[in-house]
């Protein structure tokens, strides 16, 4: 396994560490990107892989790129014994501008579109780096009128609406494979604890019963029929086999 280290930013994590006890929750997502996975994949913004674990066991090779530098060390220790993972200390930005045209298979970014300000340029990044026919795989939250202090306080630049986020991922080349809301049960906790009560930070007492009750039911409610709204947008895009 390799690692770059290239800069010294810092990202506090706590938010990551309440979120890792959500197992059901993080393999509903993976395993509703698992047929787009293969080859040689990247994950930006791996945190302390949270999701780059469930995500290794579908793709040959791995990228894992992380600008944070006190997250890069529980991120090496999980993949250590793994040569087929390489770890970058990277912003998306500075990486985009290293890695080669139509490099990976699948780009996974998970929670992390949402912090980059200029998200159309990274969205034509991206799109190079795919192989045509590659998959793009996006998680971002979702609903404007959700947008609180927590979302602030962990650096969202935004929260998206589901056309606004198709139009831009096509604007910039990509097909559509799939869009959806995700986790409709997940908006009004999300309102109420969040952007009427203010909280900023994570209870981890409530994301555990939040995992073990609400996520597989919201999960069993929109396996019957896709939801009109939900606290996050999945989005599944391809980059064309040929443009013309």
């Amino acid at each position: 396994m390799n690692h770059i280290d290239d800069i010294t930013t810092t990202y506090d994590g706590a938010d990551l560490e309440a979120l890792a006890t959500m197992n059901r929750y993080q393999n509903w997502i993976v395993e509703t990107f698992q047929p787009y996975l293969g080859g040689l994949a990247v994950e930006f913004g791996a945190g302390i892989g949270n999701i780059s674990i469930r995500i290794r066991e579908h793709v040959s090779m791995l990228d894992l790129v992380e600008p944070s530098a006190n997250l890069i060390t529980p991120l090496q220790q999980r993949f250590e014994d793994d040569k087929d993972v390489t770890i970058y200390k990277e912003s998306l930005e500075a990486q985009l501008q290293k890695v080669g045209d139509k490099a990976y298979d699948s780009v996974v970014l998970v929670n992390v579109l949402e912090h980059i300000e200029d998200d159309v340029t990274a969205l034509k990044g991206l799109y190079r780096t795919l192989k045509p026919g590659g998959h793009l795989l996006i998680f971002v939250p979702a609903l404007k009128f959700l947008y609180s202090d927590l979302d602030r306080a962990v650096g969202h630049f935004r929260r998206y609406q589901r056309p606004e986020l198709n139009g831009r991922v096509i604007d910039v080349g990509f097909n559509i494979v799939q869009s959806r809301y995700f986790d409709v049960l997940g908006v009004a906790p999300w309102w109420l604890l969040n952007t009427v009560m203010g909280s900023t930070s994570f209870n981890p007492r409530l994301v555990g019963i939040y995992d073990a009750v609400f996520a597989p039911l919201s999960r069993g409610l929109e396996s019957l029929i896709p939801p009109p709204f939900g606290k996050n947008i999945l989005l599944v895009a391809r980059r064309p086999e040929c443009q013309i």
